[in-house]
């Protein structure tokens, strides 16, 4: 495979090693809505929060969109996007590592992009998920060509691109079916006059004769009358009336079945009848002097609460458009805003209602808003001040009910919350002790992490005993857990703790590793009892 070669890559590429696990603490003024919704906003540097977030989501995240940085050198006021090419890769690289390991094993990352930096990263994405999960490369049609753009020679750069990756293609990933709105298909231009009668005597007529008897008119008359309006009119009507609005069209007859075939020769034959196929898991046929009818009602999709011509979602996204949406959200985020229904089509196709969805790149919080709308749980990460003064007060608004952006297309109506965090010190010293004062569900999660590879989930009640992974027990005795912070008592591995342990552990008789100050018990004990006992904060690995 092709490595790409920069000035820093070798120290870039083991930059996300380095980088120290931080505490993440709640800043409970700032959350809002229902505290136990599961969703996060993070204020800090992306890079420690990510690997913040390790210990407890590693392997969760069911899909991730990133807008980083374009490195195109405009001056933007909340991003400093005039980097040199090594130094954006350098940021880059260990960002997407620690991503790569969130992503759930049917994980999607899908990353926005313009053509500054693309060739670049899709060779490091090729490096880190493996070319074979590259996804796709969809083009992203962003503007026109007016305005100061138009005067510019050459041409115009309209469009911007979304590069997508799965965790591993060959486990659990599927995309699902999307499909957006096309304009009437005008093939489909004749009309079933009689369609209350029985099949074998129906009619057809033009659509426009149809559609102007409908309103007792001439088609002549009725097109004068409706004016401009005339289209948008015929496309209601074609829609409401979906099932006898038809296209004869020429099977191609080597690719149907024998039953098929022998019907088509019969229509043939009786060239005025017409004849029908009724068949199981499939439409009807109805074939006619060799034609087979096309129903307008089979290509009808369901988009946004609305019945209109689908078809499948294809690479070239050119019905989303980023202009005007100076109101979406109701915060100001000039140039780098992304529209609401770019981010919504990203987690149609690679996220479900519950699913945990992440942006580290928040910006003006459109992610964690469509997220929100859409019934994902989410993660938004963002620097500076911005984090509460745009994407906050952006995300109470949605929770009061706020329905601009892709409210109407999801019927939001408002509810939900969520917890406001920001980074805290490493939770080891530079000398390699524990903090002071870090609370045991926290210190728990780094242990597990680091035994299993896998996130903790608290239990409740908190006890020593933190749980079993692939036939293996872990336990730590750590910061009063129990009643008892001193070394002589809670924190020492003794007959009574070990009893406390065992209690916990309910059915569980596996191996059992147990963390703790010091152990009391002998050798040959801990042989007997299965257990591997580390002592704290000598053998406590930041990973596995």
């Amino acid at each position: 495979m092709p490595i790409l070669q920069w000035l820093t890559r070798e120290e870039d590429i083991r930059a996300a090693e380095k980088v120290p696990y931080r505490l993440l603490e709640e800043v409970p003024e700032l959350g809002y809505g229902d505290q136990e919704a599961g969703n996060m906003l993070i204020q800090g540097d992306n890079l420690d929060a990510l690997k913040a977030l390790l210990p407890y989501y590693a392997g969760q995240v069911k899909c991730i969109y990133i807008d980083p940085p374009f490195n195109t050198g405009q001056a933007f006021e909340h991003y400093d996007d005039n980097l040199e090419h090594s130094i954006w890769l350098g940021m880059m690289v260990p960002r997407m590592q620690l991503i790569h390991e969130l992503l759930a094993p049917g994980g999607t990352v899908a990353v926005h992009l313009d053509d500054e930096e693309l060739a670049y990263f899709i060779v490091i994405m090729d490096e880190i998920f493996g070319r074979s999960n590259r996804v796709n490369l969809a083009t992203f049609v962003q503007g026109a060509a007016v305005g100061h753009k138009s005067i510019n020679p050459g041409l115009v750069t309209v469009t911007n691109y979304v590069l997508m990756y799965a965790k591993d293609k060959s486990e659990a990933w599927a995309p699902y079916r999307v499909f957006t709105g096309r304009e009437r298909d005008k093939r489909y231009s004749s009309f079933i006059q009689n369609y209350d009668e029985p099949y074998q005597v129906w009619k057809l007529i033009p659509l426009t004769r149809a559609f102007a008897t409908s309103a007792d008119m001439k088609v002549t008359e009725h097109k004068k009358s409706l004016g401009d309006e005339y289209e948008n009119a015929l496309n209601d009507f074609v829609i409401e009336n979906s099932h006898r609005v038809v296209q004869p069209v020429s099977p191609d007859y080597n690719a149907v079945g024998q039953e098929t075939r022998d019907m088509i020769d019969l229509s043939l034959q009786e060239p005025g009848r017409l004849f029908l196929q009724e068949r199981e898991n499939h439409p009807d046929i109805y074939l006619q002097n060799g034609k087979r009818w096309l129903f307008y009602r089979s290509k009808l999709k369901e988009i946004d609460g609305q019945l209109v011509a689908g078809e499948p979602l294809t690479n070239l996204w050119d019905d989303l458009r980023s202009n005007n949406l100076h109101n979406e959200g109701q915060v100001k985020f000039p140039k780098s805003k992304k529209p609401e229904a770019l981010v919504k089509r990203v987690f149609e196709l690679f996220s479900k209602p519950g699913d945990i969805v992440l942006d580290s790149f928040l910006g003006s919080g459109t992610t964690a808003a469509v997220a929100h709308k859409m019934n994902r749980r989410w993660i938004g990460i963002e620097r500076g001040d911005h984090a509460v003064t745009h994407c906050a007060p952006r995300l109470q608004k949605v929770i009061e009910g706020e329905n601009g952006g892709i409210s109407k297309a999801v019927k939001w109506q408002g509810g939900g919350g969520f917890r406001f965090y920001r980074l805290g010190p490493p939770v080891f010293t530079e000398d390699g002790q524990i903090q002071p004062d870090i609370r045991f569900p926290v210190f728990a999660a780094h242990i597990w992490f680091a035994e299993t590879g896998s996130p903790w989930t608290e239990p409740q009640p908190l006890t020593p005993f933190l749980g079993a992974h692939e036939g293996k027990g872990y336990a730590l005795l750590y910061n009063g857990i129990l009643g008892d912070k001193s070394a002589s008592g809670g924190n020492v591995l003794t007959r009574k703790t070990l009893a406390v342990i065992r209690a916990a552990q309910g059915d569980f008789t596996g191996p059992l590793t147990v963390y703790g100050e010091r152990t009391a018990l002998t050798e040959p004990t801990l042989k007997a009892e299965q257990i591997e006992f580390k002592q704290t904060p000598y053998d406590v690995k930041a990973r596995k």
